[in-house]
């Protein structure tokens, strides 16, 4: 069973790589050395990245339900 929640990188990543230290599933690369990239599928949720990332660029989403 899918999480009800997953990370979501915004404009202002640093690309700083915090965020792929902390992930217990790999689910965040660097893309091109530009931005973080989060695998929806891979995440669990958990908000570990959420804290570490210097720059506030990750953000807990709720995923949405299908019905």
């Amino acid at each position: 069973m899918a999480s009800k929640r997953y990370a979501q990188v915004n404009e202002y990543c640093v690309a700083c790589g915090s965020c792929t230290k902390v992930c217990p599933l790999s689910a965040i690369a660097i893309w091109k050395g530009v931005f973080a990239q989060i695998d929806e599928k891979l995440c669990v949720g958990c908000g570990k990245c959420t804290q570490e990332c210097p720059a506030g660029a990750i953000q807990l989403k709720n995923r949405e339900v299908p019905k």
